[in-house]
């Protein structure tokens, strides 16, 4: 039994999913003469209660579209030290906008407005970057998978209106947040400029990702990814597969969820685990023990069939999906609680 837990990006489609992009009216979307994707779009925007929105290939470029229609080359933009688009963006921040990071020092991932705030270089101080964009993560991926307060994102809403900042929220995970605390899309569509939002995680699709704003900003967000190369053609079938999604495969979100938690109830019983993050989600890291050869531990697993990561600085992640089946769980419950564990060679 091969049990892949290194992310939620592994999953393949279903078989209802497969059948309707089988069936999935396509024309050339770079023409903007794709019927489904044109229905994706317009289903998206009215979830989140904005005017448009725009299909991406990756969550990357989603994000880095939107950074590029919020900045100017020298600018400077906010987020906690762990956000993805610093972190795991290969840079193109920098690379795509010309644009800096002020990082935040936050708690799993989230940060407060009073630490926005304070973060902010003042306007007519010319030696130092000029703050234009605040961007948050939810869930937060290197957090484990932490759901943000709304109201804590209401007052960095707030922060961002007095200092005439833009607000962008990297929601590749949300639909996972909104599942785990009865959210609904328009609680966050109202706060922020630009939410960016992936399809090809927790959801189970394929391909894709999406970012919603205003039309104005939509219809200039064309304009980057064009620039950026990601323009497609008979990419309905894509399309397809997240309308399938949204409407089979969203709520079972809190299957994953159970999963991840349940794990992570058996592994703070463990004498070679040092320590579990709290779980909200579907994304579990853990620490072993110092005296615990970590790569001998993740080949153990891999020679029992389960495929885990390292983030480094001693973290291990597990992520819960889709195609990770009742069997394979209790299995793997079974499996990590007899596994022989090395002890790291001094």
């Amino acid at each position: 039994m091969e049990i892949n837990l290194i992310s939620d990006t592994v999953t393949r489609p279903s078989k209802g999913m497969l059948e309707a992009m089988m069936q999935a009216e396509v024309g050339d979307d770079v023409f903007k003469n794709d019927p489904t994707i044109n229905a994706l779009e317009e289903k998206v925007a009215k979830l989140f209660g904005k005017e448009a929105a725009l299909l991406f290939p990756s969550g990357t470029m989603a994000n880095q579209t939107a950074i590029k229609l919020h900045t100017q080359p020298g600018d400077q933009l906010i987020a906690d030290k762990y956000a993805h688009v610093y972190n795991y963006e290969g840079g193109g921040v920098s690379f795509n906008s010309g644009v800096s990071c002020k990082l935040i020092d936050g708690e799993r991932g989230m940060v407060t407005a009073k630490q926005v705030e304070a973060s902010i270089n003042p306007p007519d101080f010319y030696h130092s970057p000029r703050t234009s964009l605040v961007c948050l993560e939810n869930t937060t991926n290197k957090g484990g998978g932490a759901c943000w307060d709304l109201e804590e994102m209401k007052a960095i809403r707030k922060v961002c209106d007095t200092h005439g900042l833009k607000y962008h929220l990297d929601g590749a995970r949300l639909w996972n947040a909104m599942v785990a605390r009865k959210q609904k899309p328009q609680d966050f569509g109202h706060l922020f400029d630009t939410i960016s939002v992936c399809f090809s995680k927790g959801l189970g699709c394929p391909v894709g990702s999406m970012l919603v704003g205003s039309k104005e900003d939509m219809d200039k967000a064309l304009r980057i990814r064009k620039v950026l190369g990601g323009g497609m053609r008979q990419a309905g079938y894509l399309a397809a597969a997240a309308i399938y999604a949204l409407d089979h495969q969203w709520e079972r979100l809190e299957e994953d969820h159970r999963k991840a938690e349940e794990i992570a109830a058996v592994l703070r019983t463990l004498p070679f685990i040092k320590g579990v993050e709290p779980v909200e989600t579907n994304i579990l890291i853990f620490n072993i023990t110092d005296d615990v050869d970590e790569s001998g531990f993740l080949n153990t697993l891999k020679e029992h069939g389960v495929h885990i990561i390292s983030m480094g600085q001693g973290k291990l992640r597990i992520v819960t999906h889709l195609d990770y089946t009742d069997t394979m769980h209790q299995y793997f419950l079974d499996l990590i609680q007899r596994i022989p564990v090395k002890k790291a060679t001094l």
